[in-house]
């Protein structure tokens, strides 16, 4: 019986140091001219994964935070949204968003354009941009 107590032990305990370590809080970005003031995940997806053009998704880099918004919010992982991006590009219906490597330039782009949507970071929220999605 101990054994059996043990392995159940140790199977938890491998699973919890398998558990990815990001969990910080994911927010959604406009512009404060954006007319938007709230979002459902779903509504935000739309943006990410080129199903409407009414916003212009900016995007990370590859990373842990762009990893778990992909996942939380579009429901898919870095290699299912790069081929739904590379097919809408090379049929000619949309440019891949634009890249930054950090939440700072994430912010500086969403701030300088009024029809821009990004993720960024809950601690790096300022009054530059206002958040129309807290990610849970």
């Amino acid at each position: 019986m101990h054994t059996t107590i043990g392995k159940l032990l140790l199977a938890a305990g491998v699973w919890l140091a398998a558990a990815p370590a990001f969990a910080t809080e994911i927010v959604v970005i406009v512009n404060p001219k954006n007319p938007a003031t709230r979002m459902f995940s779903e509504q935000a997806a739309q943006f990410f994964l080129g199903k409407s053009t009414l916003f212009t998704p900016v995007e990370h880099a590859d990373g842990p935070l762009r990893n778990e918004f992909y996942k939380k919010v579009l429901d898919k992982d870095a290699t299912q949204v790069k081929a739904i991006w590379s097919k809408l590009v090379f049929t000619g219906k949309a440019t891949a968003p634009k890249e930054y490597g950090s939440s700072a330039e994430v912010k500086k782009a969403v701030a300088a354009d009024a029809n821009a949507i990004g993720y960024i970071e809950k601690s790096a929220v300022d009054d530059s941009i206002k958040v129309i999605l807290t990610v849970p």
